[in-house]
């Protein structure tokens, strides 16, 4: 299996999830300038909607879309713990979840890497992440990971998306259970791991 990803953007869910299985796996990285692999692959050839985080199987095959490539990867290595199993209610709250991030939390961090969005935009965009953030921290006030006792790739992709809020000044200071939270997952070996293979410690 080979993930397709850009340092510090949301693939590195995919690379944490893939380090928490120990399953075997390669990386290439995305040049976003020319849409090259540093392996020397045009990227739009193997996705052609030219984002991460994307994986090649063994057999050729191509899956994109960060929510589904992270139950993949979960569901390759079932005893990981990563996703309950397939058609129990446990797994429909992990879909619950991982949609909720996707459309409530990942989108809402967009305008602030784009450099023609308004301030009013950003400002919009920051109301909205205070609402969905409050909600988290409503839900993590009595148990470590989203799901429970368990870490999942729920808590894997929103680890990811809120540590953006160092990269674009969202102040986390209003949500104390959400810092201890992103501190506890730092703390995993298998995030040590995949930020250290993407670049992002040292």
């Amino acid at each position: 299996m080979k993930l397709y990803y850009s340092p510090g953007a949301c693939s590195l869910a995919s690379h944490i999830a893939l380090h928490e299985t120990g399953l075997p796996f390669e990386v290439d990285q995305i040049i976003k300038t020319t849409k090259m692999t540093v392996g020397g692959e045009n990227f739009m050839q193997v996705n052609p909607k030219g984002y991460v985080p994307t994986i090649k199987l063994d057999d050729g095959s191509v899956l994109t879309e960060g929510v589904a490539v992270l139950q993949y990867i979960a569901d390759q290595k079932p005893g990981s713990g990563l996703a309950p199993q397939c058609g129990t209610m446990e797994r429909y709250h992990l879909q619950e979840w991982l949609t909720f991030i996707s459309s409530e939390i990942h989108k809402s961090f967009s305008p602030f890497f784009k450099k023609d969005a308004t301030e009013d935009v950003k400002s919009n965009a920051r109301n909205h992440l205070i609402l969905r953030l409050a909600h988290v921290e409503t839900q993590l006030a009595n148990k470590p990971y989203l799901m429970g006792d368990r870490f999942t790739v729920a808590d894997a992709y929103l680890f990811v998306v809120v540590g953006w809020s160092r990269n674009v000044g969202f102040d986390l200071g209003a949500f104390p259970k959400i810092q201890e939270y992103l501190a506890r997952i730092a703390a995993r070996p298998a995030v040590q791991a995949a930020m250290k293979a993407a670049g992002l410690l040292k």
